[in-house]
């Protein structure tokens, strides 16, 4: 089949593209090697920046996304401080639970990923095919781009290949050269629990930044049918120089840490420990290249700090759409257009990249997290401010003036 844009992988970040460019009258051949739904090891969080792209595919997603059983609202953060403080930062300072939207919300990846798919399904731009996987990819004389099964049978030919396959893509790692880095890569275990206690009656999530585990963190996030998603993540890079057994820390900090072995005495864990990598958005790297474009995770787009990694495969998407669809009208698939595309994605996300990675260095500072949480506790103005950073951008930058510490300094 001859199509004029291929999009690989129909996760939110090719779920993403496909639906803009179907808004804008721009067919479409979609694949993906799973049929839907299918699960993704992943910790199931959904920000604000989500909802803010489901808004950008149709007004009324965010709304119909919060009428699903599939997801609770979530309206906020705690994090646990190495020395054990507590940190209660809520989405949304002085929100009201029964009046107000949600600034978040937590879901299953096997259901939010079909969400969107269901949407796709509805959009006769859009030729879904499930079940179909990519073996190979050969580059055309002419340009663009041949797809191949494992038997060497051809599944398409495209103009522009929109590559969005994941952390494991092959494309990424062959053509678009990136290879993992164990200093720009996190490794990840995540498992499902039911009848953990003690979880927050707004489902704030919650990080623990724990002393004899840092560099890394442990999650525990509330899921709908009182399970929790529940998870260890490490820069890979330490993870090997400390020679970390991950699933050996898990087990031993949810059964003798103070803060956690009481809230999992009862709890009980539904399924396998599955492990997952993240290559993280710490390295800015070439996001383009002749008749192709890398999304998401195959893009290297997970925030450093965080590991979060929806809505970034979901703003990539959107400037994939965008760029396409403008290669198509300039009817120029070639390199040095197609870098416009990581123009865009780099303007919209690389401030926040950058942040994150100092945010991720300051694991290494356990004494800094004790004292920004303990004086924040104490300090509701600066406990505000902490909070706006998670939705404005503009206020996270104030970490890097010299004002913001000394008023921590103060106690104002």
């Amino acid at each position: 089949m001859k199509t004029d844009i291929c999009i690989l992988g129909a996760g939110p970040g090719g779920a993403t593209a496909a639906l803009h460019l179907a808004n804008g009258g721009h067919r479409c051949l979609l694949l993906d090697r799973a049929t839907f739904p299918r699960d993704k090891v992943c910790g199931d969080a959904l920000s604000g920046k989500v909802l803010s792209e489901l808004r950008r595919i149709g007004e009324e997603l965010p709304a119909r996304l919060a009428a699903e059983p599939i997801q609770l609202p979530s309206w906020g953060i705690d994090f646990y401080a190495p020395n054990g403080r507590r940190l209660a930062v809520p989405f949304k300072p002085r929100y009201n639970p029964t009046h107000d939207r949600a600034a978040g919300h937590i879901s299953k990846r096997i259901d939010f990923d079909n969400f969107l798919i269901e949407e796709v399904r509805r959009r006769p731009e859009i030729d879904f095919r499930e079940n179909t996987d990519v073996a190979r990819h050969e580059p055309l004389p002419g340009g663009g781009w041949r797809l191949l099964a494992a038997d060497d049978q051809e599944i398409a030919t495209c103009k522009l290949l929109l590559v969005a396959n994941g952390a494991q893509s092959q494309f990424a790692r062959v053509v678009g050269g990136h290879e993992l880095e164990p200093a720009h890569h996190c490794a990840g275990l995540r498992a499902y629990y039911r009848g953990v206690q003690g979880l927050h009656p707004d489902n704030f999530i919650e990080l623990h930044f724990i002393k004899e585990f840092l560099p890394g963190y442990l999650w525990v996030f509330p899921l709908p049918n009182g399970e929790a998603n529940v998870g260890v993540g490490m820069l890979t890079e330490a993870v090997a120089k400390k020679k970390v057994k991950l699933r050996e820390r898990l087990e031993e900090i949810l059964h003798t840490h103070p803060a956690l072995k009481d809230r999992f005495a009862t709890a009980e864990r539904l399924g396998p420990v599955r492990g997952f990598g993240l290559p993280l958005g710490s390295k800015r790297r070439p996001l383009s290249g002749s008749g192709y474009l890398l999304l998401g995770d195959a893009g290297s787009l997970i925030d450093p700090f965080s590991g979060e990694g929806i809505s970034h495969a979901m703003v990539s998407g959107r400037h994939a759409a965008d760029w396409a669809a403008r290669a198509l009208v300039a009817a120029d698939v070639s390199a040095g257009f197609l870098k416009g595309y990581d123009n865009a994605v780099y303007n919209r996300l690389w401030q926040e990249l950058r942040l994150s990675r100092g945010m991720q260095r300051l694991l290494g500072y356990p004494a800094l997290f004790n004292f920004i949480a303990n004086r924040a506790a104490n300090n509701p103005t600066l406990a505000e401010t902490i909070s706006n950073m998670f939705l404005d951008l503009d206020l996270r930058e104030r970490l890097r003036q010299p004002s913001f510490y000394l008023k921590l300094l103060l106690g104002k």
